[in-house]
């Protein structure tokens, strides 16, 4: 009996966070589509989340069915003329629709407003990092250690560039670098990339070019990652920490900030995947989100709210993939709708989405089998 109660509560203990994550990321996304049809004039039969029977829900004043459905790994917004929750355009019903039901059809809208609902979601996704990071910034303010170096490991970067103990790390690339943490995540993007590093050495400004090594780290809770380091250390002192407070505006800049800064990562990442630099088996689905969500609610609240700005900028970043069935492949269609004059063929339209859930779910199996494969392994 306890065995299964502590199995239980294990399992709670990553569901429930996971729930709650990828429930806000979803909803916000799904909001945007939503809140700019209707803008446009888009007929909203269905604001779903989650997929599969329906669990609950209700009708609004405008005939929208806002539901809750059984199967919580995600969710959709179904328009007027949709012949499913893809937004695949149904052409019989749109043939056989009235001329007053086509005022209200998605596929009836003009490509520009088709094309604003459908970047809206991934707007909203990235629209809520930068809120949650700016109230996190607002409210709470920012740690920021001082730079400096204290340890330099024997055949490092940093030994081979020529960095000392003592050395205050001013910037980056160019980058100025105000805590500890800021070069942290300079370096771990970087990994075989020569860096330019400006450093304050006594007073003098000199600078070196080291080149990260890319090296597997393990965190506080068993993850491995592969990441970009120097190979230096600081040792922490309190007179070294400060707590940087911002008002309002600057909350919300420091916010776009981060937001960008976590596009540029996962933009870089993708683009090494396709080039060869990065490790595909770092490419997690929904078993690792689940674990690091529950891993970072261990922690307390507010890292789960961060884990959450930061996968909603995840899920708007993998909408925008130019793949058929996701928000970027909608919006290459209407692009080449926009450059021809009339919208690509019912036969290509259907062949490019039936590609597209090909890759979605490859890509699905994929990273689902990276998640089991890192649960079983020792």
């Amino acid at each position: 009996m306890e065995l299964l109660s502590s199995v239980l509560g294990g399992t709670l203990g990553y569901i429930i966070p996971f729930l709650f994550v990828l429930t806000v990321v979803v909803f916000f996304h799904e909001l945007g589509h939503f809140l700019v049809a209707r803008w446009c004039g888009v007929k909203v039969d269905a604001f779903s989340i989650g997929f599969g029977p329906e669990l609950t829900g209700r009708f609004d004043k405008k005939g929208t069915r806002w539901k809750l459905c059984a199967i919580p790994l995600g969710g959709y917004v179904r328009f007027a003329g949709d012949e499913n929750e893809a937004s695949v355009p149904d052409q019989d019903a749109l043939a056989n629709m009235s001329e007053e039901d086509r005022k209200g059809a998605f596929q009836a809208k003009p490509v520009w407003q088709r094309a604003a609902v459908v970047a809206a979601g991934p707007f909203a996704n990235f629209l809520l990092a930068i809120v949650i990071f700016a109230g996190l910034f607002g409210f709470y303010g920012k740690v920021e250690t001082v730079p400096r170096v204290d340890v330099v490991r024997e055949d490092s970067a940093a030994a081979a560039a020529g960095i000392k103990p003592g050395d205050v790390i001013v910037s980056v690339d160019g980058t100025p670098i105000a805590s500890f943490s800021d070069l942290q995540r300079a370096v771990s993007v970087n990994a075989g990339i020569p860096l330019l590093i400006g450093i304050d050495r006594e007073g003098a400004f000199i600078e070196v070019t080291a080149t990260p090594e890319r090296r597997e780290i393990t965190d506080q809770f068993g993850n491995t990652q592969k990441v970009g380091i120097l190979g230096i250390q600081r040792n922490t002192t309190a007179d070294d920490v400060t707590v940087k407070r911002f008002g309002p505006l600057e909350a919300v800049a420091e916010g776009v900030r981060e937001t960008w800064f976590i596009i540029e990562r996962t933009g870089g990442y993708i683009a090494g995947l396709f080039a060869g630099r990065e490790d595909p088996d770092q490419l997690g689905g929904p078993i690792r989100v689940a674990q690091m969500s529950g891993q970072v609610a261990s922690i307390g609240i507010l890292p789960l709210i961060n884990l959450t700005a930061l996968l909603s900028v995840s899920i708007g970043l993998l909408n925008l993939l130019p793949v058929p069935m996701l928000d970027g492949g909608h919006l290459l269609f209407y692009a080449a709708e926009a450059i021809r004059g009339k919208p690509l063929g019912p036969k290509v339209q259907e062949y490019g989405f039936r590609i597209g859930i090909t890759l979605v779910l490859m890509l699905m199996v994929f990273a689902t089998w990276n998640d089991l494969r890192l649960l079983i392994s020792p």
